[in-house]
């Protein structure tokens, strides 16, 4: 108390200064009309900026929405815009019910949106994981893609998280794929050294195709829907055997600036694999009989 008492004379003279100040200003401002209209004018300049940055601040936060559901609208729209070249082809063909049928199979898959938590490009082998795990939904075997493309396949799962093997892994990453309205498919896999480049190897060579063409996924498994985006022809070459060709893909897919991604969980996966299983019990059982 003594401390506060030797503060407030030495310093009273300051205080009483600033008392006076404040009160001279509301006095002034109170009963002059000029001035008033003045502070009114500046106070609702200043109070516009500070809405105007509490604004932007609110829409910066927001963007990782905005990007997710740009993400999945984008990879819907592709699909959608694939199944349609197909549909109306430039000899305007009759469109067929097995035609009509891949539309509809967009249907059986669900997206669920995730987030890039790490990532590595600089390895023969490289992994990646995600903010999504089974209580969200994911599985071993899922596919995972992008708004440009295809990423990879699910490889372990915890609760909250997921490792993915992406396209960028040497040992294990095969993905079945095709040439764009050609029909011709092979097997793609990276041979661990340019981030961007992929090769897709068994291309029979009495196919027909072209440098510029694009590669995308066949929709033969039950991990990615036709017409996937794989990337671009790049370069075409002989297989080491002379019996295919050997296609070098520039990814569509930037690996080196991944963030936003899907899982892609097919509805149906769970009623096919059972009924393999009973189709495989069956042939065990005919071969001992």
């Amino acid at each position: 108390m003594k401390n506060l008492l030797e503060f407030l004379r030495q310093h009273f003279h300051w205080m009483l200064f600033v008392i006076l100040e404040v009160l001279s200003l509301v006095l002034l401002f109170q009963y002059n009309s000029y001035q008033n209209s003045v502070w009114f004018s500046s106070a609702n300049v200043m109070v516009g900026k500070v809405y105007a940055w509490s604004s932007a601040v609110e829409s910066f936060f927001t963007l990782k929405k905005v990007n997710e559901a740009l993400t999945l609208r984008n990879f819907y729209l592709e699909r959608q815009v694939t199944q349609l070249r197909r549909l109306y082809n430039e000899d305007h063909e009759e469109i067929s019910k097995k035609e009509l049928q891949h539309l509809e199979k967009l249907q059986q898959y669900e997206l669920i949106p995730a987030k890039v938590v790490t990532n590595e490009l600089h390895h023969a082998n490289n992994l990646l994981t995600i903010d999504k795990g089974s209580a969200d939904g994911v599985e071993e075997g899922m596919g995972i893609a992008c708004g440009q493309g295809v990423v990879g396949v699910v490889y372990l799962v915890s609760s909250h998280y997921s490792v993915v093997i992406p396209v960028l892994n040497m040992k294990s990453s095969r993905i079945s794929c095709a040439i764009r309205n050609r029909g011709y498919f092979g097997v793609l896999h990276w041979d661990g050294k340019d981030a961007g480049i992929a090769y897709v190897e068994d291309i029979p060579r009495h196919a027909r195709f072209k440098r510029g063409e694009w590669v995308e996924t066949n929709g033969y498994s039950s991990i990615f829907p036709a017409g996937v985006l794989v990337g671009q022809i790049k370069e075409v070459y002989n297989s080491r055997d002379g019996l295919s060709y050997r296609l070098q893909v520039r990814l569509s897919t930037d690996f080196g600036n991944l963030r936003d991604v899907m899982v892609i969980s097919d509805k149906t996966i769970t009623e096919r694999m059972r009924l393999m299983q009973a189709a495989r019990d069956s042939l065990k059982l005919n071969v001992k009989e």
